[in-house]
């Protein structure tokens, strides 16, 4: 991979409130997160490196999109078909700004 999860998403990850799938507040509407053992593989799956490059997916909006950190840790929505960057819509600028807005 050309580059690691943030810390911060990692920190998510590892807490008591930590959620792997629910709503969020704004686009996407919804999400679901990939467990990080599976990131690799479902990057490699997917193609990622060679249709998106500069993106690491790490889950998607539970229908045809895929959430993906770019080098510097904003969140982009990239189609799971026609995948490309310049198809990337930004969803926030960093984990902890999407995190601001999962409804519990």
């Amino acid at each position: 991979m050309p580059f690691e999860l943030p810390t911060e998403y990692w920190d998510f990850l590892e807490s008591d409130a930590a959620v792997s799938e629910g709503g969020c507040a704004g686009f996407p509407g919804y999400f679901v997160l990939w467990h990080p053992d599976e990131v690799e593989e479902q990057n490699r799956i997917l193609n990622v490196a060679e249709l998106a490059p500069g993106f690491l997916g790490f889950g998607g909006d539970g229908g045809g999109e895929m959430l993906a950190f770019n080098a510097a840790g904003a969140i982009y929505a990239l189609p799971l078909v026609g995948m490309a960057p310049r198809h990337a819509r930004k969803v926030a600028n960093s984990w902890s700004e999407f995190q601001q807005r999962i409804q519990r």
